[in-house]
């Protein structure tokens, strides 16, 4: 979503891919540096847009500050048109800042999760929050542990489901959905 409004012309042309923004207070967008739009898995760098759509503020965690603050700049001016809404843009200099070249992806879901069930979640309505990230610390290696049990888990869920449907594939002996296609024919032959 954020890669499509940082990079379209006009981001009223995307209201039918995106959700209806009507009801919401917050949005959080991963940010990737990728500038080529023929390249989908280009880039080399993401961070973490957190619009508060509420406040009209978009507060921007780089953990390679300042890395990304020009795409991030660029997708809040796309949010501004698409919204109708002027954002004001806030480069959050106290984000954490990642150790090596590769936990910038563990650092957004790291922030985000933080940012939304320690901070937004747990917020007075009647109060301002803070949403500096001063001395919040990341522990990377942590978060990819937490983050490889989740995946594991839905996977062993997924595996559970499936074993429990009543599934049209049952009657087929390697437990796999059948594959169609022409190619799939000539291999079978050979």
């Amino acid at each position: 979503m954020s890669f499509m409004l940082q990079h379209t012309p006009d981001p009223h042309t995307l209201r039918e891919a995106l959700p209806n923004f009507s009801k919401t207070t917050h949005i959080f967008l991963p940010v990737n540096d990728n500038r080529d739009v023929e390249v989908a898995e280009g880039g080399s760098h993401w961070s973490l847009l957190l619009v508060s759509v509420i406040d009209g503020v978009a507060f921007h965690y780089d953990s390679l500050q300042p890395s990304n603050d020009m795409e991030a700049q660029r997708t809040t001016k796309k949010l501004d048109t698409l919204l109708g809404k002027r954002l004001r843009f806030i480069h959050m200099n106290d984000a954490p800042q990642q150790e090596n070249g590769s936990d910038c992806g563990v650092f957004v879901c790291l922030l985000t999760k933080h940012l939304l069930l320690k901070r937004l979640l747990r917020a007075d309505a009647n109060k301002k929050i803070s949403m500096s990230m001063k001395e919040q610390h990341v522990n990377a290696q942590d978060g990819r542990k937490t983050m490889l049990h989740i995946i594991e888990s839905r996977r062993k869920e997924g595996e559970r489901r499936r074993s429990r449907s009543a599934s049209p594939f049952r009657t087929n002996k390697s437990k796999t959905p059948p594959r169609i296609g022409e190619e799939n024919e000539s291999l079978r032959s050979n």
